[in-house]
């Protein structure tokens, strides 16, 4: 029976790992050093190898044999682990044994003493998929470990792990494996096979797997599948992985570096019709793209092709400008229903670019007309010195008050309350300020926008005004009813009086203001004439009977 590449080869020794230098050397010296935990926790993206170690870890620790914490392979103990027939050493798939029983149960056979072995393992895979009571039976287990019992845990999702379980274990964290080590590894797989192959093949497996060793084996298996006796192919690498040609590619862009729209619809048009999905032309050009950067920065990125190096000559400026615009397409491209009609935009924009010789003419013509402004300036400021040159202040002109049309009665009345009871009505203006940046943090970002620039001015019990720089804010304001209901809510929380927004423009405060002090001025002078004292007083022809009078009012 046929053994897919991901089994046939999976690494049998911490030395095999690939990509994992820093979790193999540090579980390596805890076997050869006898310090082993009780519970350790394997993270990190899909396929790189965390399992994989796990069982390796597993051998190490149990192989009678095992030099510098290297397990033997070669002994009873670890052929049964390799085969997975050791009953010391279990392997739990948490996705379909998450409930609180199967932990249960792992518990109470943990504290039986290992049978075979010198230590009995337990491995977790998919540690995250448990539930919140398996979880804290697992917890007990962590808490109060039995002797020569190990549990491994793996997961993909660190993120879901309690931290009560996070504090108990020691952590490893899997990175995702690089592009040349695993090209490497699959060469080095292919020799052992006999089969020859193309190494630009074994690039596009490798950058398509991301970092993934199992999902590049397994891309590695379909395209051997497809592929004749003369081994891996790059089309037939194309083929699999649904990557755009490098050939196509390189026409591509060498139609949008002559800025030839044409061409470049037509040679996208031809990549459609091989079934080729746009999203995977947008992503494969940004990579595209970003290769040509590096080559011209020095970096070595293997053989490319001729057209490749014509396509070397677009200026740094145009790959950048290209880049901007092929990442802000990507996501029109990925929601559309119909995304060649956004993949046929971006090849027009691409193609209309400007080349950077004529980026270089236009930048030149513009700094030789600010250095001729700055002459004319400079002649400017002497000739106004000598007095050559006569200037005339413009008298200041009154700006007219916005158009916006204000509530002056309501304000008026507010203002008449203030001054009838300014204690309570400074109460509730100091409440208003002192809530109002709790306010304007609790808004969303576009409502917070219009109220930036506006200060509150005068609150009482039912009303809060606001004075705006810009009338257009304060207009907008009055319109939504659904801010002022909001305002009103944070306030009922935070000051304990829910007022409704009586937006203003400053400029119409300030004049409703002035009018209303001078008025209650006036008001206030006719009140104190009016109470001058108007006692009457006893005429000058009786003057002798002043003492004897006594003077009433009728």
């Amino acid at each position: 029976m046929y053994q897919a590449l991901y089994r046939k080869y999976r690494s049998q020794t911490f030395a095999e790992m690939v990509g994992q230098e820093v979790v193999s050397t540090a579980l390596k010296q805890a076997v050869a050093t006898g310090k082993i935990s009780h519970a350790y926790l394997f993270s990190g993206p899909r396929g790189t190898g965390k399992t994989s170690a796990a069982k390796i870890f597993a051998k190490a620790m149990n192989c009678p044999n095992q030099i510098e914490g290297e397990p033997c392979n070669q002994c009873d103990i670890c052929r049964d682990i390799t085969k997975g027939n050791l009953e010391d050493v279990i392997e739990i798939d948490a996705a379909s044994n998450n409930g609180v029983d199967e932990i249960r149960d792992i518990r109470d056979k943990s504290t039986y003493a290992p049978s075979r072995a010198s230590y009995k393992v337990y491995i977790i895979d998919e540690v995250h998929m448990l539930s919140t009571g398996a979880f804290n039976a697992l917890l007990k287990t962590l808490e109060e470990p039995t002797e020569q019992v190990v549990f491994i845990l793996a997961t993909t999702e660190l993120h879901k792990i309690p931290a009560t379980i996070l504090s108990r274990v020691q952590r490893f964290e899997f990175k995702s494996i690089k592009s040349q080590d695993i090209s490497q590894h699959l060469a080095m797989i292919l020799a052992k096979e006999n089969l020859e192959y193309d190494p630009l093949a074994l690039e596009m497996i490798a950058k398509r797997a991301e970092g993934g060793m199992r999902d590049a084996l397994s891309i590695l298996d379909q395209a051997l599948s497809l592929s004749d006796s003369q081994g891996l192919t790059l089309p037939v690498a194309e083929e699999i992985t649904g990557s755009i040609s490098l050939l196509a590619l390189d026409e591509y862009v060498a139609s949008l570096a002559q800025n030839d729209s044409l061409t470049a619809l037509s040679r996208l048009e031809d990549i459609f019709n091989q079934g080729k999905s746009m999203t995977r032309l947008t992503t494969d050009l940004l990579a595209y793209l970003r290769d040509l950067l590096l080559i011209k920065q020095g970096q070595d990125l293997g053989v490319v092709s001729e057209l490749f190096q014509t396509n070397l000559q677009l200026a740094n400026e145009r790959l950048f400008a290209m880049i901007e615009q092929v990442t802000d397409s990507l996501q029109q491209i990925k929601t559309s229903s119909h995304p060649k009609i956004y993949a046929e935009m971006m090849t027009i924009r691409l193609a209309q670019e400007l080349p950077s010789v004529e980026k270089k003419e236009v930048f030149s013509k513009l700094q030789e007309e600010v250095t001729q402004l700055r002459r004319e300036l400079a002649q400017l400021k002497v000739d106004i010195a000598k007095g050559q040159v006569k200037t005339s202040t413009p008298s200041p002109q009154k700006l007219p008050l916005s158009t916006f049309k204000v509530d002056k009665t309501k304000i008026i009345t507010i203002m008449t309350e203030t001054v009838e009871n300014s204690q309570q009505s400074r109460q509730y203006l100091e409440a208003l300020k002192g809530a109002w940046q709790e306010i304007l943090e609790s808004l969303s970002a576009q409502e917070r926008a219009l109220l930036l620039g506006s200060e509150p001015v005068l609150a009482n019990a039912d009303h809060a005004i606001l004075a705006f720089d810009a009338a257009f804010n304060a207009e907008q304001v009055m319109k939504r009813s659904d801010l002022n209901l909001m305002f009103g809510n944070i306030m009922s929380q935070a000051a304990g009086f829910s007022p409704q927004i009586l937006a203003v423009p400053r400029a119409d405060f300030n004049q409703i203001r002035q009018e209303f002090a001078q008025k209650h001025r006036q008001e206030k002078m006719n009140d104190q004439s009016e109470s001058v004292d108007e006692t009457p007083t006893v005429p000058d022809e009786f003057a002798f009977l002043k003492d004897k009078i006594t003077l009433t009012d009728d």
